[in-house]
């Protein structure tokens, strides 16, 4: 597998020192996988494909060329981490609240010596508090069902911002279920995009919202509060 060419076919344009970082960040996770659990996926193509070139699909949904960036719940890196790698006039923010991965992803930035990335041990609720409407995007990947990824995210976007929430194919029943709480929370569905991952290894449906109006004070809840009950 020839990451190169793959994300050539995205009109992604990956350097040399590019595929290096890939390389390295593919050997750090394995190795660091084996004592700390991070990813259920370790063969090299499926790494490769279902991680990296599928983060990086991200800057196809939505230029991020020089925007601040706010990945929530990232994990091990994805999808912030590797479209960082690929285009680094982006500036990201990573907010995670189990702090095993955030130990993680600073040892990986140094690892493999990447700058602009600044990994945060925090509940996304609460660092809304500080963070308030900051960011012109946000994104996060199979965190959660979208009705309450949107109470999450959509009060960090600046009016004017984006949420890029990533789901599978299977996601008409989550947007019609989170319509009621995008509007509520000051979002509008601008678009969804869908891609197909090389070697009939999924589709990626990113979901595009548009921040239209501030946010309501009160939101974000606590998560509990949200988990039960979400937004309707």
């Amino acid at each position: 597998m020839n990451l190169r060419e793959e994300a050539l076919k995205f009109n992604i344009n990956l350097s040399d020192e590019a595929l290096k970082q890939f390389d390295e960040y593919f050997s750090f996770l394995v190795e660091y996988n084996t004592h700390t659990n991070l990813t259920a996926i370790t063969e090299h193509d499926e790494v490769f494909i279902k991680h990296f070139l599928d983060s990086m699909i991200l800057t196809c949904a939505y230029d991020l060329k020089n925007k601040t960036l706010c990945d929530v719940g990232a994990g091990a890196g994805f999808p912030s981490i590797p479209c960082v790698i690929s285009d680094n006039t982006i500036k990201v923010d990573i907010v995670d609240s189990l702090n095993k991965r955030i130990i993680f992803l600073n040892e990986l930035l140094k690892k493999i010596g990447l700058k602009g990335v600044n990994p945060i041990h925090s509940r996304a609720e609460d660092y809304a508090k500080n963070k308030r409407e900051f960011y012109d995007v946000v994104s996060a990947r199979a965190v959660a069902r979208l009705s309450m990824l949107s109470e999450l995210c959509l009060p960090l976007v600046k009016v004017g911002g984006v949420f890029l929430a990533m789901k599978s194919k299977d996601y008409e029943e989550e947007l019609k279920e989170a319509n009621q709480a995008i509007k509520t929370l000051g979002g509008e569905i601008l678009d969804v995009k869908h891609f197909n991952l090389p070697y009939d290894l999924g589709e990626r449906v990113i979901i595009v919202i548009k921040k239209v109006k501030n946010t309501p004070n009160k939101y974000p809840r606590q998560f509990s509060k949200i988990k039960a009950n979400p937004i309707k």
